[in-house]
């Protein structure tokens, strides 16, 4: 059955009360719908992680690898790109999410997923197929919790092929029936590093965001973030998953221009342009057609929030743009 309107609403706007893993437990907890959970006689959890190969998953493994949270599962189309992890003690899974009979096998006896969005973008509606498919299979297989990777402030927008996979997908995960935890991660400040170099060489750097904000964050607190979730989460909850500010355009310039020495000037130019500002970069179309969505979801603001979740879960400043741009500076200023 699908959402009616009110919870429809509800599940895309309603950001749920944070909770700690460690925060107000006891050996039985009730959940944010009621269901009286044991967790003083849970035996050591088996989790998964999706999209393993990928820069994200792996940093997720890792996190759970080195805070020993449970029995690790990493999911990927090529196993033998993971054989380090395997080394290590991970159960490296066969997944492809065009084969459903595949993710049944590698969602088998897994007790908590982390379903990592796919970097399949280049086929309108091949994506949010893939992810209402992995998580049928989730269910098919008995998996009790699921966490997804998400945006900021979803919506159904067709003409925005990004955002709108993700909100079918949220929608997908609230009707599965499982318990969930959405992280809408802001940004990844590591995304615009490229089209940075590219524009600290020109000394101008277009936006068309307007006085729009976003809160970028690092790849690595959204790790740390996914996998404590994945390990300790209950109950039903969407979280932001930021960084420890929100910037403008013009202040995100600011920050660059200082970290590097270099001089730089925020630009307003029209989406068509920032387009083709991405593409001369160097960015993939594919790639550069998700910027632009981010661009125009910043300027109706949509990204410009603020949120504890990294703090709570992982109990670790977020690292702010500034330290991220000066790790990077010798990148930014070799290009």
């Amino acid at each position: 059955m699908f959402l009616s309107e009110p919870i429809f609403r509800d599940c895309a706007s309603l950001h749920w009360p944070l909770q700690s893993p460690n925060e107000g437990r006891s050996h039985f907890e009730t959940d944010i719908i009621g269901n009286v959970r044991d967790y003083g006689a849970m035996a050591e959890p088996t989790l998964l992680v999706t999209g393993a190969g990928g820069r994200l998953g792996r940093l997720v493994v890792e996190s759970l690898l080195e805070s020993q949270a449970g029995s690790v599962v990493a999911t990927t189309r090529e196993p033998q790109r993971l054989a380090d992890l395997a080394a290590r003690g991970v159960d490296v899974r066969y997944a492809d999410f065009d084969q459903p009979d595949s993710l049944l096998s590698a969602f088998a006896g897994v007790d908590r997923l982390l379903l990592i969005s796919t970097n399949q973008i280049d086929r309108p509606g091949l994506r949010l197929a893939q992810h209402r498919t992995a998580v049928g299979a989730a269910k098919a297989a008995g998996v009790g919790h699921i966490a997804f990777t998400s945006v900021p402030a979803p919506q159904p927008l067709p003409e925005a092929a990004l955002i709108d996979d993700y909100f079918w997908t949220e929608v997908a995960i609230f009707e599965s029936g499982l318990d969930w935890t959405i992280l809408r991660n802001n940004l990844y400040t590591e995304t615009i590093l490229q089209t940075l170099a590219y524009s600290l060489a020109t000394g101008e750097m277009p936006t068309a965001a307007g006085r729009g904000s976003r809160s970028w964050v690092s790849r690595a607190d959204c790790a740390r973030t996914a996998a404590a979730v994945l390990a300790g989460a209950s109950g039903r909850q969407i979280l932001d998953v930021t960084g420890p500010e929100t910037l403008t355009s013009a202040e995100f310039v600011a920050v660059a221009a200082q970290v590097t020495g270099r001089v730089l000037q925020p630009v307003a130019v029209s989406v068509n342009d920032y387009r083709r500002h991405l593409l001369a970069s160097g960015l993939a179309p594919m790639v550069a057609d998700a910027l632009v969505d981010y661009e125009v979801a910043t300027a109706r603001g949509y990204t410009g929030v603020v949120s504890p979740a990294v703090k709570a879960w992982t109990g670790r400043t977020p690292a702010d743009v500034r330290s991220v741009l000066t790790e990077n500076r010798s990148m930014l200023l070799a290009a």
